[in-house]
């Protein structure tokens, strides 16, 4: 594997040359659709195929599988478009394995809304270890509020992802509202009301487990908040769920803020299977322009949680996003436009903006001028970025990553970790 960034003279036809693959495997790759659209800087990622297979008639993936030992799922993973597309063809060239193939196992999760698009859910799934479904609501004496959700269970299934029940606390506007978690949780006959309803829809869909996504948890319930958290996974455990719960990026125990205060890494991750660090938002869309998720900010939430929660219990947060400011920033006028990465890169391509790259951040950026004379600084992720921040999970020993969120494609991204770990396929 190599991440190869563009340079003056580049095109995709000499860098195809220069590492001896296709220029389609290169477009494929990196989700480039027109090949003369390179731009300086632009990072591409470049998978050297080991052994490959051409089909022949009476072929299925399970054949081919079958036949080279391994799973129909490394396929997917090796070969996106079969994932989109519901048949092979004779002629066609299937990628069995690439050079330098993972050796680590890891998970990977990534969450998603029932409405998302169907050929991007089948291309995606099969990289996940975990399809979590946002969200199952609730009212104030533990009833549930459900989404339409199966479609994301059976896509979940079919490509060997386990599908977790994400619980969240939203009001009528969608924000997550602090006085419905203290109705609840100060309340034993409405915890003990939505750990049972949970348990009945979780069972009766073949739910995995659970992730409680609780923010902006009122000081003053964290005590009950932590009793729920523990109420629910002695419950969920004893019948086989898992529990997961999203933590805010602490960087100390006294860290002040709403968003902070009732999230105890030390009490909540001896209660949890599995802690989900949401390292993102540094830079976001009221904020100044800098990288969404800047690895030496992440770093010092890592350095923290590291010293709270064992390290196998964590899964780091990446954000499967970017953001778009009007320059000059000036606070509380305007919000940044969300992007996503594949797009940022798109658009980058098409007005031949040079691409940056932040060392210190490990991000990449760039700038232009808007039709109306406006000037733009993106902030993004590309293959260098997630590199980075794979290698850094692998540096502390956590147990994988989760994507927040999966609804805009990134296909550079999901080809880069499929060939840097070995993905956990609980559903399998």
């Amino acid at each position: 594997m190599t991440i190869h960034v563009v340079s003056a003279g580049d095109t995709i036809y000499s860098i195809a040359e220069q590492y001896n693959v296709s220029v389609r495997l290169i477009m494929e790759n990196n989700g480039i659709a027109n090949p003369n659209l390179l731009t300086l800087g632009q990072a591409l990622l470049i998978l050297e195929p080991d052994v490959t297979y051409q089909v022949v008639p009476g072929d299925s993936i399970f054949i081919i599988a079958e036949r080279f030992g391994v799973s129909p799922n490394v396929l997917l993973q090796n070969n996106p478009q079969l994932a989109i597309t519901d048949t092979i063809y004779p002629g066609q060239t299937i990628i069995i394995s690439f050079k330098e193939p993972p050796q680590e196992e890891y998970l990977v999760n990534g969450y998603a809304y029932p409405y998302i698009n169907e050929t991007l859910l089948n291309q995606t799934v099969p990289y996940l270890s975990f399809l979590s479904v946002f969200s199952y609501g609730f009212h104030a004496d533990g009833e549930l509020i459900p989404p339409d959700d199966m479609n994301l269970i059976l896509a979940a299934r079919a490509f060997g992802a386990a599908p977790i029940l994400v619980l969240t606390p939203l009001d009528e506007n969608g924000k997550f509202s602090n006085q419905l978690i203290s109705e609840m949780v100060n309340n034993p006959e409405a915890r003990a009301n939505l750990i049972y309803n949970l348990m009945v829809v979780m069972g009766q869909k073949s739910y995995f487990g659970i992730d409680v996504d609780f923010e902006f948890v009122l000081p003053t319930d964290k005590e009950a908040f932590i009793t729920f958290l523990s109420e629910l996974q002695t419950a969920m455990n004893e019948v086989g769920f898992r529990v997961f719960v999203a933590l805010a990026p602490k960087t100390s125990s006294t860290q002040p803020g709403l968003l902070y205060a009732a999230h105890d890494y030390k009490r909540i991750g001896e209660i949890a299977n599995y802690v989900l660090l949401m390292t993102y938002e540094w830079g976001y869309a009221y904020g100044p322009p800098m990288a969404v998720a800047p690895l030496n900010k992440v770093k010092e939430v890592l350095d923290y949680a590291v010293q709270e929660i064992p390290p196998e219990k964590i899964i780091m947060g990446i954000p499967n996003y970017g953001y778009d400011w009007t320059l000059p920033f000036t606070m509380g006028e305007g919000r940044a436009v969300t992007v996503g990465n594949q797009e940022a890169v798109q658009m980058a391509m098409d007005i031949r903006a040079e691409i940056l790259f932040d060392e210190i951040a490990q991000s990449p950026y760039f700038f232009y001028t808007s039709e109306d004379g406006s000037a733009h600084v993106v902030w993004f992720e590309d293959a260098r970025s997630i590199d980075a921040k794979l290698r850094t999970v692998t540096e502390y020993g956590f147990s994988g990553v989760g994507y927040w969120n999966l609804m805009r494609p990134f296909i550079q991204n999901w080809m880069l970790i499929s060939n840097v770990y070995d993905i956990n396929k609980f559903g399998i």
